[in-house]
């Protein structure tokens, strides 16, 4: 096969921010005899591109983002998932999410199916290696027993174990602050499969504390979940200053339906979204402050990253497409590394990275090892984060799935849209070449990042080679369906939803 134009290479693009190092010559490199770091990883929902003001935000104050891009690294073609789950599945397993999670969708409430149980979870890794373990907010990677966080690695667990829009109309969960209450409806059980419970179908939303039903989540507990998470990590961090912690806070935020705190209803001249964006900024801040104010700043590498593109609501310029599709605005995600004194401060990385990274680069830097049976799509990306000059691509190539179907792939800037595959409704700038319906679309985006021009009728050998690349996963993960290369689906038989129609926690999930 012809080479192609490599990816190009992290470029020390400074922000336009007063106290930005002004040299990656300042930086120090990671030197396991100094200690193992720390990690938190903070995972928001269904945030925008261009959400955060280090994305190019003018509409939302993000003063903490602002300082954490300006103290860090921005990661501009970090890939995420077009939907929840699988998303969430790369991020624990370093893994595409079909070799983990092969579902079409997302999981819902008393799923029968989850994350497979033959791949280890980075926090099973990192606990091995011993670190203490803790995941605050949404998990939905399976809601029973068996497939919950604290059977999966981790120490503590709070949070809502799926989407907050996942609960009875009556309790506020399809409606956002301030907004009458939608009428209710009877459920239609021919919605609901092996992936859980849908629509009016939908259970009480839980609140679990490791494996108990704290309280049932109403509007109040709605409005309230990004403070009692936020207050819940900053203990956690307190209460793991003197080992090394892998700290996981995935927000609920800013998922519809939209509730931000009471502290923030209102304060943003441009809406209730845009208020709930800048209590997670809030947030972050109080993340990093704590580990300020215990001088654990230097010691820890904290990644800030959304799920998946943002909806129509959000901000994902200059990107085509929203949460849902495989254009670059369902899947490319606003993304900062911070770890002063490690990671360049004010610089940007252009190469491909995304959620499956996260396994292997935290895996390395504890000096802990990835089994021999656990099979990585990811790579440690850590020279790219650090800013190092000699850094390689971590990917030359990365597939983009929805569900079981392969719909693109994007070697080096070329992105090649598949054939049959047109995905989602987005904007974007410039006219579409003549192309027959179905046919494959080509893109370069380092010109083109929003995907506006088709240039596959001038570059018939590219396609040619992209088209060879996508043939390839035939034989590992399919180009649809189930491939040789996937995993088993965790599963249980006879699941039940953790609060039930009437009210109760079901048994062994009692209220606490």
């Amino acid at each position: 096969m012809k080479m192609m134009p490599r990816l190009v290479l992290c470029a020390a693009t400074l922000l336009a921010l007063p106290s930005a190092v002004r040299s990656a010559d300042a930086v120090r490199p990671f030197d396991p005899a100094q200690g193992r770091p720390n990690f938190i990883v903070i995972n928001i929902d269904d945030m925008g591109y261009a959400d955060i003001g280090p994305f190019g935000s003018k509409l939302n104050r993000t003063p903490n983002l602002d300082r954490m891009a300006q103290e860090g690294r921005r990661l501009t073609a970090y890939y995420a998932a077009p939907v929840c789950s699988p998303s969430r599945s790369a991020l624990m397993t370093g893994c595409y999410p079909k070799r983990v999670l092969p579902i079409p969708g997302v999981l819902f409430p008393a799923s029968a199916v989850g994350l497979t149980q033959q791949q280890r979870t980075v926090a099973e890794l990192l606990k091995g290696a011993g670190y203490a373990t803790g995941c605050i907010g949404k998990w939905h990677l399976g809601d029973q027993p068996q497939f919950l966080p604290t059977r999966r690695g981790f120490d503590f667990y709070l949070g809502i174990p799926y989407s907050n829009d996942m609960g009875p109309a009556a309790d506020g969960s399809k409606s956002s602050l301030g907004d009458k209450l939608p009428m209710s409806r009877p459920g239609n059980p021919a919605e609901n499969d092996e992936a859980g419970l849908r629509g009016h179908n939908q259970p009480p939303l839980p609140l679990l504390e490791n494996e108990k039903v704290k309280l049932r989540v109403k509007q109040e507990e709605q409005q309230g979940i990004v403070e009692r998470y936020t207050t819940a990590a900053e203990q956690f961090i307190k209460d793991h200053r003197d080992q090394p912690f892998f700290l996981y806070l995935p927000h609920n935020a800013v998922h519809f339906p939209l509730y931000p705190g009471k502290k923030w209803a209102g304060k943003s001249p441009n809406g209730i979204y845009a208020d709930w964006v800048e209590e997670v900024d809030w947030s972050v801040g109080r993340v990093l402050d704590t580990l300020r104010e215990l001088k654990l700043d230097s010691k820890t590498l904290v990644i800030f990253t959304s799920d998946n593109g943002g909806t129509p609501r959000a901000v994902n310029a200059p990107l085509r497409g929203f949460k849902g599709s495989t254009l670059e605005g369902g899947m490319r995600v606003p993304t900062l590394a911070w770890w002063p004194g490690k990671i360049p401060a004010g610089t940007t990385c252009d190469a491909i990275t995304g959620m499956i990274d996260v396994l292997p680069t935290c895996v390395a830097l504890a000096g802990a090892k990835i089994p021999a049976d656990n099979k990585v799509d990811g790579a440690n990306i850590w020279p790219l984060l650090a800013g190092q000059p000699d850094a390689k691509p971590a990917h030359e190539t990365f597939y983009y799935f929805h569900g079981l179907k392969l719909q693109a792939v994007r070697h080096g800037d070329w992105k090649l849209q598949l054939a049959g595959d047109q995905p989602g409704k987005g904007k974007g700038k410039g006219k579409q070449a003549a192309a027959a319906p179905g046919a494959p679309k080509l893109y370069n985006l380092k010109a083109d990042i929003g995907e506006a021009n088709d240039v596959a009728a001038a570059n018939p050998e590219t396609v040619k080679q992209l088209q060879a690349l996508a043939a390839a996963m035939q034989g590992d993960l399919g180009t649809d369906g189930i491939g040789p290369g996937c995993r088993t689906l965790g599963r249980v038989k006879d699941p039940q939803p953790l609060i039930g129609a009437d009210g109760k926690a079901r048994q062994g999930f009692e209220y606490d």
